[in-house]
């Protein structure tokens, strides 16, 4: 039962904060953007990719939300596995245009890492167990 509640409360609290982070983006891009990690930013007509990214973590969150309030909890563990992919995608695409390696591996991989915990933990929590089953004896 505790492992359940927990593995509920993080998945809401990673479901809240991804949808906070993406709202920021849509709403502020230029004021969000610095705590990303990269270096520079676009500039110009360039907010546009930084609302990208905010719709790309609204959506995330609420596929992750859709699981959880559905009660779909075998599913949720794998989406965050999936998910988890993102989160390490920006620390790779962090650390591969020389940003910050505090936020890339303090943010996104901490961020990612604790998702793929969630994700196993969920799936351990869900897991079937197997039933023996004898094989039939034949009257001999």
């Amino acid at each position: 039962m505790w492992l359940k509640k927990s593995n509920t409360i993080l998945a809401t609290a990673f479901i809240l904060f991804i949808l906070w982070f993406g709202t920021e983006f849509i709403l502020s891009p230029q004021t969000t953007a610095p705590g990303f990690g990269l270096p520079s930013w676009p500039s110009g007509d360039g907010d546009g990719f930084l609302i990208v990214k905010g719709i790309r973590d609204v959506v995330l969150a609420l596929v992750l939300g859709v699981l959880l309030v559905t009660g779909h909890r075998r599913a949720l563990g794998w989406v965050l596995l999936v998910e988890a992919l993102a989160a390490y995608g920006d620390m790779a695409t962090v650390l591969a245009h020389h940003g910050s390696v505090a936020t890339a591996l303090g943010v996104h991989c901490l961020t990612a890492t604790l998702m793929v915990v969630n994700g196993l933990l969920i799936l351990l929590e869900t897991r079937k167990v197997a039933v023996a089953v004898r094989p039939a004896t034949s009257a001999g």
